[in-house]
């Protein structure tokens, strides 16, 4: 799974939890942490591709955009860091604040060939 991939990718550069559920913010107490899920995929000639939404959640909207950064140079380095991925590549990456929960958030999207 690309996901369990990128989230020891995550994991191991960054200094905050790497979640592929979001947890209750009642009980959750972390501000910031880093929420990635799969968005989509596909398969042509036995290559794998899947499109990955990776959040980045902070106590401001300065630590989230500067998790954000973080986020990017960790999956910039993806191909580097494990040989499962051929590339990732920065599609975009916006301001995405979670109002439903009042929390900052900055979102990177990335297409991941492995």
């Amino acid at each position: 799974m690309i996901e369990l991939i990128v989230k020891d990718i995550l994991e191991n550069a960054l200094a905050v939890d790497v979640l592929m559920e979001l947890p209750d913010f009642a009980t959750y107490r972390r501000e910031n942490f880093v929420f990635l899920e799969k968005t989509g995929s596909g398969r042509q000639n036995h290559i794998n591709e899947a499109t990955v939404a990776i959040q980045s959640y902070g106590a401001s909207l300065y630590q989230a955009a500067s998790l954000n950064e973080e986020v990017k140079a960790a999956m910039d380095a993806a191909g580097l860091a494990d040989p499962r991925i051929f590339s990732a590549k920065l599609d975009s990456d916006y301001h995405f604040s979670d109002i439903d929960n009042h929390r900052y958030r900055y979102q990177a999207v990335y297409n991941i060939t492995y």
